[in-house]
């Protein structure tokens, strides 16, 4: 039992006292919840890519308007310039979207290099923007042979690290290629109504995260030192003008 509730570490100045009250939303967004895509493969028969779109119909059909990111001509990070077309194009989805929907192969226990650059070309922060704080994650995997959960666990890790909002649920679709039809449709299944779930879970996440992401993402730390520096700068410009002031020696 603690018997001292001191806390001499603690700057009362900046600490936020969480309340029902300030999760209030005065005028709710009424726009469709804007979701982003990504996919890890290449492949012409993607299964990663199937499991994506398929996604997307799901994401529409419960009133979401999604994007789509086609990752061919995604340069490796930092070959070039981030001013690339296709880098420009993701950081702009990115920053368009309030959830984003990430689905890789697993592929030698993790999840693909293709998924891995268009995340590594997403920053945490630029030009103080963050293209992914706040908002919603779902992670879904498709695997070749037995199910396996690595590049889920994977992707919740990478979630984690972009500040993003993950939801409880995930869909890993083992030996893909049983599960999609021709025309690239996924077929009816146990696995099937997973993905269901998932997208069922992700739009009631978004919608009650989105006009809420500024204050869940709100940090005592970040809040001190932003403070601190407003200290520092004022402390200068005081300094400058009392200087300014002092009359000179002749």
């Amino acid at each position: 039992m603690v018997t001292d509730g001191s806390l001499p570490s603690l700057d009362e100045t900046y600490l936020d006292i969480p309340a029902p009250a300030k999760l209030a939303v005065a005028s709710p967004s009424t726009h469709p919840p804007r979701i982003l895509l990504l996919y890890g493969s290449l492949r012409e028969r993607s299964y990663s890519r199937f499991l994506t779109e398929e996604s997307a119909r799901l994401l529409g059909r419960m009133g979401a308007e999604t994007r789509i990111f086609d990752p061919h001509g995604l340069p490796l990070p930092d070959s070039v310039s981030s001013d690339h077309p296709k880098v420009t194009e993701l950081r702009t989805l990115s920053q368009w979207s309030e959830g984003q929907v990430w689905v890789s192969p697993e592929r030698h226990g993790t999840i693909t290099g293709i998924l891995k650059c268009q995340i590594d070309w997403l920053p945490l922060e630029s030009g103080g923007i963050r293209p992914t704080q706040g908002r919603t994650l779902a992670v879904m995997q498709v695997s070749g042979g037995s199910q396996s959960f690595n590049a889920v666990n994977a992707m919740r890790v990478l979630g984690r690290w972009m500040r993003m909002v993950t939801i409880p649920n995930q869909s890993s679709v083992p030996k893909a290629f049983q599960e999609f039809d021709e025309q690239g449709r996924m077929k009816p299944s146990a696995y099937y109504d997973r993905v269901v779930d998932v997208m069922e879970e992700m739009v009631k996440f978004t919608l009650l995260v989105r006009d809420r992401s500024d204050y869940l993402t709100d940090r005592y730390s970040e809040r001190r030192d932003a403070g601190r520096k407003e200290t520092t700068q004022a402390a200068a410009l005081v300094a400058t003008a009392m200087a300014a002031e002092r009359p000179s020696r002749t």
